[in-house]
């Protein structure tokens, strides 16, 4: 049998057919464009599905069922999407909707939520019956794997762990928070801290990099310059790397993962970036005497989000 995931996105609709050993058989994506009716949107993720599988050769009767990652609050016993922040699903019974098109079983999960899963069933986290991934992106999202399936509370909508406070009474957050760790953590909160360096410091390489202008300034500004010397850049970065671990070692505190994985486009700086994070966490976490979680980049990419998805059938 196959399995059908789909990585529903702001810009894209991504899908793919996996086997039964997680790998991916053949893959495609058309345009979100998500301000149109959802209808219209769920029809496009249907057609996706059943032109994947007839391009693949593979008849719709082994397709076991959909599995989708949504970047949004669900209601699994109802599948159904209660709010998405980029996306206008507001209540929608998307399952009702897939199903009256194509008759499959259909699985809805938070999209962060199968990224870990696929991790843990095709990635860094492979074998692993406990896994925490965390992903820096715009912000900070994360998924919980317990006895390989996801946990998400009582209401589907737990695993928020960029909105554990690190610092009381600190940076707004748009949840209406002051001080979560993603204000912190993500790579939004990065490029801020960079330019905030860049003002106070006229003399950094950072200002060279960036053609003398802060206009531009991304994720890999700070890091570029750190391993050009930049005494500026590297405080940037040490901050940054310090933020991000006070966070992971809370993850680890609470739930003792056998892997905590970190993904998004920061995490392509590899060691540069993991190895100041593993040394705080060796000091600051609570467990120092027994076995302790590995901390590791997450592998898969952007084919998380599909493998996990696919998946979200067989972890039932």
């Amino acid at each position: 049998m196959y399995y059908i995931g789909i990585d529903l996105g702001g810009t894209n609709i991504a899908a793919g057919i996996v086997d039964e050993n997680c790998n991916i058989v053949l893959k495609g994506s058309v345009p979100t464009e998500g301000k149109r009716p959802v209808e219209e949107i769920i029809t496009d993720m249907v057609k996706l599905s059943r032109d994947l599988t007839a391009q693949a050769g593979i008849p719709e009767t082994e397709i076991a069922g959909i599995g989708i990652g949504i970047p949004g609050s669900i209601d699994k016993e109802t599948g159904s999407v209660l709010y998405t922040c980029n996306l206008p699903f507001n209540r929608t019974p998307i399952e009702k909707i897939m199903r009256s098109q194509w008759d499959v079983p259909v699985w809805l999960d938070n999209d962060a939520n199968v990224a870990a899963l696929g991790e843990v069933y095709a990635g860094c986290a492979k074998g692993c019956r406990h896994a925490v991934m965390i992903t820096l992106g715009t912000g900070v999202g994360g998924g919980l794997v317990i006895d390989r399936k996801i946990y998400a509370g009582f209401n589907d909508n737990g695993a928020e762990i960029g909105h554990i406070v690190i610092e009381k009474d600190g940076r707004p957050c748009t949840c209406g928070r002051n001080g979560c760790w993603e204000r912190y953590a993500s790579v939004t909160g990065l490029i801020m801290d960079t330019k905030a360096a860049m003002d106070e410091h006229p003399e950094s390489l950072m200002w060279k990099l960036e053609n003398g202008t802060t206009d531009h300034v991304s994720g890999k500004t700070a890091f570029i310059a750190a391993k050009q010397g930049d005494p500026v850049a590297q405080q940037v970065v040490k901050q940054y790397c310090d933020y991000i671990a006070i966070g992971i070692t809370n993850m680890i505190n609470i739930f003792q993962p056998e892997v905590l994985c970190i993904g998004g486009a920061i995490s392509k700086e590899g060691e540069y970036l993991l190895a100041p994070i593993r040394e705080f966490v060796e000091r600051e976490r609570f467990t120092r005497y027994c076995a302790q979680t590995e901390l590791k980049i997450a592998t898969l990419g952007n084919d998380a989000g599909i493998i996990g998805a696919a998946m979200l059938g067989k972890a039932e």
